[in-house]
């Protein structure tokens, strides 16, 4: 996949809350990812003479180093990031087994909270949307509310998104969960108590533009296992109320599982090919499926610098087979695949395996 620069119009900046901005999944996150998914534990076979000198040099340090030394953990770990350090890629990494153990929890979208989206108005106040069946919206937040305080104490409308984020999250226990302070519609300003639950982040969300209904709105965040049939139901509930056109924001989508995303592309493409994907020995398109909801509605594409990788994808795939116009940024330029792999002890290794 090309490297892809485009233009984005001036659009309400989305604020999009969860536990993928708060669980620090490594650089992976942090540039965009790619994934083919997780694969099993695996036991590498390795021969008697690997890494001799290695070897040969672990044996001095323990018959002449002075001062106490770190635990064999530490060292193996330390080796086998010098090792990956030598292919000079920055998105094969190792990750250490607490991390690792959230891969495919963030994959998933599950986190404790109080299941809020949150948006920055084009006044700068935070607007709520609480997500279905989510414990905000059982205690009566609405959409459209304005959060002024948590827990009493005044939200700062400068506040990052990751700080009030975990203002939002917190242990799934009895008692636990935290007084939000909103505004609603009327100008009513009212204090309920959320607790914390268990709460199944949706990837996509969606609406009608409340100054312009019939056009469409919908917004995926991420692309996980879910994505496609979120999709679905979204794309659904939208024709449904006759929209005339369609707005697709991938704005900060960092990425996600590669089948995921052309399945994604799937419900804007009538087939075709979407990618084509390079490994170390052979080359494959990856192509849509026919039967999508939004072959025919007129598409714009909402894209930026956040917009990485599986959502490039998506994002290419629908300008390059001119089925939708791209409104944004430069993106943010990756599109190499990973695999990633589960070791012996629950520690995992990502590796670049497809471009």
């Amino acid at each position: 996949m090309q490297t892809r620069s485009l233009t984005l119009h001036n659009y309400r900046r989305s604020l999009i809350f969860g536990a993928l901005i708060g669980l620090g999944i490594g650089i992976s996150f942090a540039a965009g990812f790619f994934f083919r998914g997780l694969a099993d534990p695996v036991k590498a076979q390795a021969g008697e003479t690997d890494y001799a000198v290695l070897t040969e040099v672990q044996t001095l340090i323990d018959q002449h180093y002075l001062r106490p030394q770190p635990d064999v953990q530490q060292r193996e770990y330390g080796a086998i990031r010098g090792l990956i350090a030598t292919l000079n890629d920055k998105y094969t990494f190792f990750v250490d087994p607490p991390v690792a153990a959230s891969e495919s929890d963030v994959l998933a979208g599950t986190y404790g909270g109080v299941g809020l989206q949150i948006e920055r108005s084009e006044k700068g106040t935070l607007v709520v949307y609480p997500f279905k069946d989510s414990p905000a919206l059982g205690k009566g937040i609405e959409d459209g509310d304005q959060l002024v305080a948590v827990n009493d104490k005044p939200v700062d409308l400068t506040i990052q998104p990751d700080v009030l984020d975990q203002m939002l999250r917190g242990e799934v226990k009895e008692n636990n969960g935290v007084n939000l302070t909103v505004v609603k519609a009327d100008g009513k300003k009212v204090t309920v108590f959320v607790p914390f639950a268990v709460i199944n982040v949706p990837s996509v969300v969606w609406r009608v533009l409340a100054d312009t209904p019939q056009v469409g709105y919908v917004q995926i965040t991420l692309f996980t296992s879910r994505t496609p049939d979120e999709l679905k139901n979204a794309l659904s509930d939208l024709v449904s109320q006759n929209i005339k056109a369609l707005v697709l924001d991938l704005r900060n989508n960092s990425g996600g599982l590669l089948k995921e995303s052309v399945d994604v592309a799937s419900q804007f493409l009538d087939g075709g090919v979407v990618v084509y994907e390079r490994t170390n020995s052979v080359e494959n398109p990856l192509n849509a499926v026919t039967g999508g909801l939004a072959t025919q509605v007129p598409l714009v594409v909402l894209v930026n610098k956040g917009t990485a990788s599986a959502a490039e994808l998506v994002a290419g795939a629908i300008r390059d087979r001119q089925r939708g116009i791209l409104v944004g940024q430069s993106t943010y330029g990756k599109g190499t695949v990973q695999q990633i792999f589960r070791l012996s002890d629950n520690s995992s290794l990502h590796i670049t395996a497809a471009e």
